[in-house]
């Protein structure tokens, strides 16, 4: 169910002790919503929730952010400021209107 989020690693030697913030990582950007399911058993929505805000928002694009912000009732000025940091970004900037 998680390989073809993985294609780029050998995903025979992921170890969820070792690999854990790349798994969470790669599932939350990536992953179907089954696929987001089983983390959200694997790890529960507490652990998510400290887990995001640990990464301050890790891989996550604003649209992520915002939906995770409802469903794990994140604070709303850090990820308001997360937003912000992105879209004010090298990378943010590049998909703005010129």
């Amino acid at each position: 169910m998680l390989e073809p989020f993985f294609w780029d690693v050998d995903f025979a030697h992921l170890d969820w002790e070792t690999h854990q913030d790349f798994i969470i990582a790669r599932v939350l950007s990536e992953g179907t919503w089954g696929a987001v399911k089983w983390l959200r058993t694997r790890l529960g929505d507490e652990n998510l929730r400290n887990w995001i805000l640990s990464k301050k928002g890790g891989p996550l694009d604003p649209r992520q952010l915002s939906f995770w912000q409802l469903i794990l009732e994140l604070p709303g000025k850090e990820v308001d400021s997360w937003i912000r940091a992105r879209k004010e970004s090298i990378w943010g900037r590049r998909l703005a209107p010129r």
